[in-house]
């Protein structure tokens, strides 16, 4: 235009205003126009002074509890994220293996649109469309995810196996079991895919949800000490990067919380355990459970520190208790066991010996010769007592993700040969 020059300045205006893309009329940028100015022309547009870069506000700043709950988020979303591509791998791979040798021999490529039939006619179609839009550009990292059924969602695989029940019947159990569980994740599945909270109660029903379904499914954990220790999905995923280790817990009474007593000396057919009191023992599995775990077959190595030792008597002054209060509490744990060895009719199947070096750590390894077995570890720090040390919690038999692999590099294998080596330079208890 011809009152226009080539930067969209209107003429005949000194510093003249700039005209926006909507026809409206800009403020000038010149020193003389500020931000507040009164000198704007009427009809003009104000706009507020850019901030410099770098420099965000204290408006727009998070502060620590901020920054804590969006990591809380983001940590619940993560894990919950796992679960629910577990179950919808799962359940595809299911769907296809019962599916496509009934629909593909007719319809070809088409199968999973003949399937869904004149009910699922809309989503389906609306996968199609999403495959194609994939396609164009350049979505499809994985040539095995070009087919239509990696396009479905969760809700539609479960239409699939709901509307051909009876092809599936021959393979799963309960089909109430399986939509109850997909009922459960559908919640998760969609906080989840909006980035939404997700509580924490939300959280551990979809990972229940999910591991049920999966052991429904035909994909439950192989690994031996599940039924003791469930794997944990996250464990399964990046295991290998911790070694055995399957969980820390600040102290003991957090361990218990998660790990009670009886899932952790519950049906074990063996039982090694080393430490000053053994009081996670004594005190959090009765002697009558202890009498009927020893009768069922399980053998039990308990290896206390020498009450009368010069260590009690240092470790005493490192906690700073009383003179003898520790040799008494150890010696009175002693006696319960000598107490629950005497019931047994193979008290050889029960032993008890002491020590007299300087005590390092306390572990308990339950079937500690065997694949499944677990470990729950603590060292003994200066000024903190047991109850109160960090925990660490071990699965034995190698690695979950890596469970071909022999090489005992892990934390278990050391500790139980720690523990051979001390029973071996200990002393019976009679």
């Amino acid at each position: 235009m011809a009152g226009i020059s080539h930067r969209g300045e209107l003429g005949g205006a000194e510093g003249g205003a700039w005209v926006g893309s909507g026809g409206l009329e800009l403020p000038p940028g010149d020193e003389g126009h500020e931000g507040n100015s009164t000198d704007v022309p009427p009809g003009a547009v104000s706009l507020a002074r850019p901030m410099e870069m770098g420099s965000i506000g204290p408006e727009l700043d998070w502060g620590t509890d901020a920054w804590r709950e969006v990591r809380t988020r983001a940590q619940r979303a993560g894990r919950a994220y796992i679960w629910l591509n577990l179950v919808e791998q799962r359940l595809r791979a299911v769907v296809a293996a019962v599916l496509r040798p009934i629909y593909e021999p007719v319809h070809g490529d088409e199968w999973v649109v003949a399937a869904a039939g004149p009910a699922g006619q809309e989503w389906v179609q609306r996968a199609v469309a999403v495959r194609e839009v994939s396609r164009r550009k350049g979505y499809l990292l994985d040539p095995a995810d070009d087919n239509v059924l990696s396009f479905l969602t969760l809700p539609q695989l479960r239409e699939l196996m709901v509307q051909h029940w009876p092809c599936f019947e021959p393979y799963i159990d309960e089909r109430r079991d399986v939509e109850l569980a997909l009922d459960e994740l559908e919640v998760t599945r969609n906080v989840v895919s909006r980035n939404r909270a997700l509580s924490e109660a939300v959280l551990g029903q979809a990972e229940r949800a999910s591991a049920k379904l999966l052991e429904i499914l035909g994909a439950g954990s192989d690994v031996p000490s599940a039924r003791r220790l469930p794997v944990d999905a996250v464990e399964d995923m990046v295991g290998d990067r911790y070694g055995d280790v399957v969980g820390v817990h600040p102290d003991r009474v957090r361990l218990l919380r998660q790990f009670p007593g009886e899932d952790i000396f519950g049906g074990a057919r063996r039982l090694d355990a080393i430490g000053i009191g053994l009081n996670l023992l004594v005190q959090n599995f009765s002697g009558r459970r202890l009498v009927r775990l020893a009768e069922s077959g399980c053998r039990v190595r308990l290896l206390f520190l020498n009450p009368a030792s010069s260590a009690v008597k240092r470790r005493e002054r490192e906690l700073g208790i009383k003179r003898g209060e520790m040799s008494r509490a150890v010696e009175m744990n002693i006696l319960h066991m000598r107490r629950v060895r005497s019931k047994l009719r193979d008290p050889g199947a029960f032993e008890i010996q002491v020590y007299d070096e300087t005590p390092r750590f306390t572990a308990y390894l339950v079937d500690g010769d065997g694949s499944d077995g677990i470990a729950v570890v603590q060292s003994y720090l200066r000024r903190t007592r047991g109850m109160e040390a960090p925990v660490l919690v071990l699965r034995g038999g190698g690695r979950v993700v890596k469970a071909d692999d022999v090489d005992d590099s892990g934390l278990f294998p050391t500790y139980r040969e720690e523990f051979e080596l001390a029973w071996a330079d200990s002393r019976p208890v009679s």
